[in-house]
């Protein structure tokens, strides 16, 4: 992380300068429930980011407490995307491989009297919990004995009930202010296999009971989660103290991230995928690390734009341009300069002779003169883009019109004498001279033009898809509103996603998946690594040059 101070690292120092620690231990423990998006970005950054700084340790630890929500794709897909962020963990863990010590655990506090087996149902608790205002009521099987409560969770283990027959629940305050203190349940039964321990057990310790033991098992010091497991924070110590870790953790909580018109709910998301709104967790358009990859965004810029959002409790959500922003500043100087032509409209030059080729030369990055020159051909016919011409153009308009003369990037001026159309009226080709005295880097001075069109020569172009992306959800605010969580559909951007077929330069015909380009006045672009093929190239627009975003 950067060198800029925030309340965790002031924390982090005072524990290191005081004693307390003598090494810091992070984690970063995802839920492989699904994929993972920008908002986790920010955790791991954090975590390994800390860590990292201060010389300390993190493990990536899959909190795998629920079985029918996970998977081994997304357990997968974590790994890859924390890797591709430019982390490596110290530690691989599974909350899983601590099923028999959370049920020792668990044991323990019985016998302690702490926790208690409940046959109330979930919706009689939620009854008896009470409210805000109101103390909630204790359960009738609260005071049961400690042998039976022994003999009543064994039984639970062993797969005697049905699921939801049981729980067990911590024996805490009924009365507490707090209503997470309120004998929250910390096992359930559920009869389904596990991904990694299969069908070893069929009841499951809750993530708010399994989190903290996980934590002080691995000797996790600082646990660092978002704002909404603050309340949740005085039970997370209650764990840890009623069960006698060795190892006491801290938890410390900071603000989510969020950006303008996006979706950051895994539930949403994996409404989006499943309802084929998009083609898959990877589609450029979500916000997931694995989207964001696809796209085009380098993990350089997700780790910039994270450091640069800052750390706070607060809760803000950050326009996306700022996310943008730091992909641009992260591919000028990397990304070869390029011409590609989305909306192609043929241009012959009639004065130009048949058959001749120019090979002209262009530098690959102008802002990078170390990545050296490329050669591109110039013939009688090229390809311009339709948006570069009108037959009868307002004032102030630049480009083709009949009778207009404009210069075409690293080549020549050319004048606009004659429109070809179809029957249906529709223009399909421009005839046009060229001016073999204004030959780009000749220095030429003898008048000038306002207008500069990219193009690619027709002969030699090679053919390419281009998708062009849009905001998914077209009002942040709504879909992030309560009253509208059953529609936030309504607000997906129909018109998120353009694709065109046009033509790239020939020097492009060795592109593989993921590189990088930035094409003349379109963009910085990806290849697609989904639907590229060796017979097609398909790029995904990262980004259009410019933006009003400023820092």
């Amino acid at each position: 992380m950067e060198e800029n101070s925030n309340f965790i690292k002031t924390i982090i120092k005072e524990d290191l300068e005081t004693g307390k620690h003598d090494k810091i231990v992070t984690r970063f423990p995802p839920e492989p429930n699904g994929y993972l998006h920008i908002g986790h970005a920010k955790s791991i950054v954090i975590n390994f980011g800390l860590a990292d700084e201060f010389n300390g340790k993190t493990n990536l630890r899959f909190d795998d407490t629920n079985p029918l929500k996970e998977d081994q794709e997304y357990v997968d897909s974590i790994k890859e995307d924390v890797a591709w962020l430019g982390y490596e963990w110290d530690d691989l863990c599974y909350a899983s491989n601590y099923f028999d010590e959370m049920y020792d655990r668990a044991v323990f506090l019985i016998k302690k009297g702490k926790a208690f087996v409940d046959d109330l149902s979930a919706d009689e608790i939620r009854e008896y919990r009470g409210t805000l205002t109101e103390p909630g009521k204790e359960s009738p099987y609260r005071n049961r004995t400690v042998e039976e409560n022994l003999d009543l969770f064994e039984r639970m283990r062993k797969g005697e009930f049905g699921n939801g027959e049981k729980v067990l629940r911590a024996k805490i305050d009924m009365a507490s202010p707090n209503i997470n203190l309120r004998d929250p349940v910390i096992y359930r039964i559920s009869h389904t296999s596990h991904h990694n321990t299969g069908d070893k057990w069929c009841i499951y310790p809750m993530y708010a009971f399994a989190h903290p033991l996980e934590d002080a098992i691995e000797g996790v010091t600082h646990s660092l989660c978002t704002t909404e497991f603050e309340d949740q924070r005085p039970f997370y110590n209650w764990v840890v103290a009623e069960c006698e870790m060795k190892n006491v953790p801290q938890q410390i909580e900071f603000g989510r991230l969020n950006l303008t018109n996006t979706v950051m709910s895994k539930r949403k998301l994996k409404q989006l995928v499943e309802e084929n709104y998009v083609d898959g967790w990877d589609d450029p358009r979500l916000p997931t690390i694995s989207g964001l990859r696809r796209r085009g965004f380098t993990p350089e810029a997700i780790r910039e734009f994270v450091a640069a959002a800052g750390v706070s409790k607060g809760y803000s959500t950050v326009d996306a341009q700022m996310l943008e922003h730091f992909v641009r500043e992260d591919l000028k100087l990397k990304a070869p300069r390029t011409m590609g032509v989305l909306k192609p409209l043929k241009v012959v030059i009639t004065n130009y002779p048949e058959g001749q080729v120019e090979w002209l030369d262009a530098e690959i990055n102008p802002e990078n003169p170390e990545m050296g020159t490329r050669k591109i051909p110039f013939s009688r016919e090229i390809y311009v883009e339709q948006d570069d011409f009108m037959e009868n153009p307002p004032k102030k308009y630049f480009r083709l019109f009949p009778g207009n003369e404009v210069r075409l990037k690293h080549a020549y001026f050319i004048k606009c004498e004659e429109v070809i159309k179809d029957e249906a009226g529709n223009v399909i080709e421009l005839r046009c001279t060229y001016d073999p005295e204004t030959k780009s880097g000749t220095g030429f001075t003898g008048r000038k033009v306002k207008g500069t069109l990219h193009w690619v020569d027709a002969k030699h172009a090679i053919p390419a898809e281009f998708r062009l992306y849009e905001p998914l959800i077209l009002d942040a605010d709504k879909e992030e509103s309560e009253e509208e969580e059953k529609t936030f559909l309504d607000y997906v951007n129909k018109n998120s996603l353009e694709v065109l077929q046009g033509y790239i330069e020939p020097n492009m015909n060795e592109a593989k998946a993921q590189d990088k380009f930035q094409f003349f006045r379109h963009g910085y672009f990806n290849v697609d690594p989904k639907h590229t093929t060796a017979d097609k190239l398909v790029f995904n627009r990262i980004v259009s040059l410019k933006s009003s975003f400023k820092l």
